[in-house]
């Protein structure tokens, strides 16, 4: 579910609402069946035919009580990142004769948590639901924002909130000196295509921290014909790349022989040509030999260059690769790192 729903919002989106960049469900209105921190959990929900517990069969999502009052509940939830959002699924897989029949979806851009006196504005208008599936919708709105409010009409059960997007920081606030990771998902960067993530998604690559296992990688199907694979990405910002870090962790019997990355300044950041015209990209970092379940970090082997705003790590010939940080300086362009 999570890996292709997003398509349909455009390349590049990712999910804001991910714990893993430290969104959470600050308050529900009730959660009487069902833990309201269930909804944002990454893993497909599941059903599990004969487990109960004290308030009745144990459901995959956040699910409250049968109202008997007037009104209807809510949760708000705070974005992972400050994000412009493109499309919401509100999955309702196993709710079958407990779903809400209809939701709506406020935001607000704050600097705490919200309170009473929040201004939220509506980002989708009340919308009828269906029962065990994905609902899908699509968001026209280029704001910034970095709280939800989900609301569920009159009452029932939420199975996933998934909340697509991009991530927009507020780069006046970084200093111009300071090395950051231009590829990370929680600075902006995105995964924009691959040829193949057979075992594990792209955008696995740019998530924050540690991989926890193999599957929270970027992996390829094993290679049974001449080539090899490759992942584009889109930086944050553009910036001058001074060292890059390609990580092997868990990755044992499965990862790729060698590794390079090409580069180049694209003033737009979305294209139709993009992954032909990455072929011709110019070379950031050569051909270089990897190990099993290992940290490599290379600074000296990197091909000096101005500015980049993407990516290509090209693996030879295929396997699983952790995480990619592309560590420079940001490129503002009339100031001294022009």
């Amino acid at each position: 579910m999570h890996e292709k729903e997003h398509r349909p919002f455009g390349v590049g989106c990712i999910d804001l609402a991910q714990p893993r960049l430290g969104a959470c469900v600050i308050t529900a209105s009730d959660e009487f069946f069902g833990a309201k921190e269930r909804m944002l959990n990454p893993a497909d929900p599941v059903f599990i035919a004969d487990r109960f517990d004290a308030h009745g069969k144990w459901m995959d999502g956040w699910e409250t009580r049968r109202r008997r009052t007037p009104g209807h509940d809510h949760a708000v939830i705070k974005l992972g990142r400050p994000g412009v959002i493109r499309g919401i699924n509100i999955c309702t897989r196993y709710f079958t004769g407990n779903f809400p029949p209809a939701a709506s979806v406020e935001a607000c851009r704050i600097s705490g948590d919200p309170d009473a006196a929040t201004p939220w504005q509506i980002l989708l208008d009340q919308v009828a639901l269906s029962g065990d599936c994905n609902n899908l919708f699509r968001v026209q709105n280029d704001s910034v924002w970095t709280h939800l409010r989900l609301n569920i009409y009159p009452d029932g059960g939420i199975a996933r909130l998934r909340v697509y997007g991009e991530v927009r920081p507020d780069w006046s606030l970084w200093p111009a000196d300071q090395e950051i990771d231009l590829a990370a998902m929680e600075n902006g960067g995105r995964a924009l295509a691959c040829n193949d993530a057979h075992f594990g998604a792209m955008e696995n690559l740019i998530a924050p921290g540690d991989a926890l296992n193999m599957g929270d990688g970027w992996e390829t199907r094993r290679r049974r014909e001449p080539g090899h694979d490759w992942v584009i990405i889109a930086l944050a910002h553009p910036g001058s790349v001074s060292r890059i870090e390609v990580d092997t962790l868990h990755f044992k019997g499965n990862y790729p022989d060698q590794c390079a990355l090409q580069a180049t300044y694209l003033r737009e950041r979305e294209s139709a040509e993009l992954v032909p015209q990455s072929l011709f990209w110019e070379a950031l970092l050569p051909k270089q030999r990897l190990e099993a379940n290992r940290l490599h970090c290379f600074a000296d082997a990197l091909i000096q260059r101005g500015p980049v705003s993407h990516v290509r790590l090209d693996i030879f010939p295929d396997g699983g690769v952790a995480r990619l940080r592309v560590w420079g300086k940001l490129h503002r362009p009339g100031t001294a790192n022009e």
